[in-house]
Formats: C-alpha cells, sequence, structure tokens
C-alpha cells in the first residue's frame, strides 16, 4: 500500500514504496516521495524527514513565481540538494516580471471546465511545452544519495505528471500508477485549505469549486496514452529527451527493490 507520511505542515505527502512491478518486485520505500509544498514544514517534520525517512534530495516543481512570492521554505537550511525546474512555459522567459508572469499565468480564459479531460490536456502540456524540466524532474531522483521527495503546490498536477513517468520507469503497471494519482482525492478540503488564503494561489482557487480539483482516472490515463502512443511508454518519451539507456536503467535500479 502507498504509505501517507503524516507531518505538521504537509497534508498531501505519500511514500510511493510498496507498489508491484510487472516483473514481480517492487518500488523501494524511502527513495521517491510526492508531496505538495513544503513551505509549513515545522522543526520536527524537517528533522524527521532528514534523519528517518532518509531525504536527501528536493525535486520542487513550483514556477517560478511561486518560488519567488511563497519563498524557499525550512528545508533550504538543511545541507540537502534542492533542484527547480518549473513545468510552465512562461517561465523559459528569464527577463518576466513576478506581475508580467501572473498577469499572463491568470489572465488566460477561465470557463473552460476543469473536468477529467481538461487535466489530462494540462499535463500532456507539460510534456510538449516543458520537455527539458520534465527530463531533468526525474534525472534528479536518479540521481539522489537518498530520498527524493518530489512537490508542487497540491502535489497532485506538476507532481502526478512525473512521479507517474518514474513509476513507469519502474515497471509500475499503469492501472497501480493511476490508482497511485486519484489517492489525492482522500484529502482535497485539506489541500485546499492550506492554499486558497495564500498568494499566489488565491487568484484562482476562489473562482472554482473543489470537484474541478479532483484528480481523475482519465487524467493521468491521457498521460499514459500520449507516452505509449507517441513514445512506446515513458521510456521512450525520455530517451527521445536525450537519457541514455544507462540513465533510464539508473533510475529504475533506484527506485524498485
Amino acid at each position: 500500500m502507498t504509505r501517507w507520511i503524516e507531518l505538521d505542515g504537509v497534508v498531501n505527502m505519500r511514500d510511493l514504496g510498496g507498489l508491484p512491478t510487472r516483473d514481480g518486485r517492487s518500488t523501494r520505500e524511502g527513495r521517491l516521495i510526492r508531496s505538495d509544498n513544503l513551505q509549513d514544514l515545522s522543526e520536527g517534520d524537517v528533522r524527521r524527514l532528514v534523519d528517518e525517512v532518509g531525504v536527501t534530495d528536493v525535486v520542487d516543481l513550483r514556477s517560478n513565481v511561486e518560488y519567488e512570492i511563497t519563498g524557499e521554505g525550512p528545508l533550504r537550511a538543511t545541507p540537502l540538494t534542492h533542484h527547480h525546474f518549473s513545468l510552465l512555459a512562461e517561465d523559459r522567459d528569464p527577463d518576466r516580471t513576478v506581475e508580467e508572469a501572473l498577469a499572463l499565468r491568470w489572465g488566460r480564459d477561465e470557463s473552460t471546465p476543469r473536468d477529467g479531460d481538461f487535466w489530462g490536456r494540462h499535463y500532456t502540456g507539460y510534456l510538449t511545452k516543458r520537455p527539458d524540466s520534465v527530463a531533468a524532474a526525474p534525472a534528479a531522483v536518479r540521481d539522489s544519495a537518498g530520498g527524493a521527495v518530489v512537490h508542487c503546490a497540491a502535489g497532485k498536477d506538476r507532481t502526478g505528471t512525473v512521479v507517474g513517468m518514474a513509476l513507469s520507469v519502474a515497471g509500475v503497471p499503469e492501472e497501480e500508477i493511476i490508482s497511485d494519482y486519484v489517492r489525492t482525492a482522500e484529502r482535497p478540503e485539506q489541500i485546499i485549505d492550506r492554499l486558497i488564503r495564500v498568494e499566489p494561489y488565491n487568484r484562482s482557487l476562489p473562482t472554482h469549486s473543489l470537484e474541478e480539483q479532483l484528480p481523475r482516472a482519465e487524467s493521468m490515463e491521457a498521460v499514459l496514452t500520449h507516452l505509449d502512443e507517441g513514445y512506446g511508454g515513458a521510456v521512450g518519451w525520455l530517451r527521445a529527451s536525450g537519457w541514455t539507456d544507462a540513465d533510464v536503467e539508473a533510475l529504475r535500479v533506484r527506485l524498485t527493490v
């Protein structure tokens, strides 16, 4: 079973160890951890992640705007290795100011229903618009010295896409990847309550219902189908993005028992 990690400062953190693989193995505990935003971790949370869970790397998928507004977070004061890979296309421009990026991000048409198809298109957009960051994030997991925490804001969309790809490389069946993704639906109120009053999330979240934020199986199915039909799977996509066979095998070995 995928394990929740209960801390004071997060509500959507799970250790992805114990998932079955197609060849009869399982994913290794303490190697790949998914989470919502880490800004509110207590001193006790930090000690537990570092000393007990064995985290050595943090893979931050927040946008440049989120990073600048909400800050680095308490883990930055530790000797962990930190990686920042934005999955948003507008962050390619290093000269854009925070306000310009906010205007671009939240000036879009918000009338499209946020159903499973919407989120599926959103996730595949990460692959087509920011392949550099999508390929770099699992590489950081692959090269980590210990456990790697992958997080964004809610720990659902950007984190779900990167984690889903990493699990696919590890050999986890698609139904298990989808099952893990939708487990975030067990805690939607807690996730929204953490973010809805915080800049910049307070610009968008109040205008959408809780129902629109729920993870649906068809959204992750869309990502996996995109990878399968276009590249023969996540491994093929990563190879097309510059990964070698040795890189792929190293991630697989890193994540499995």
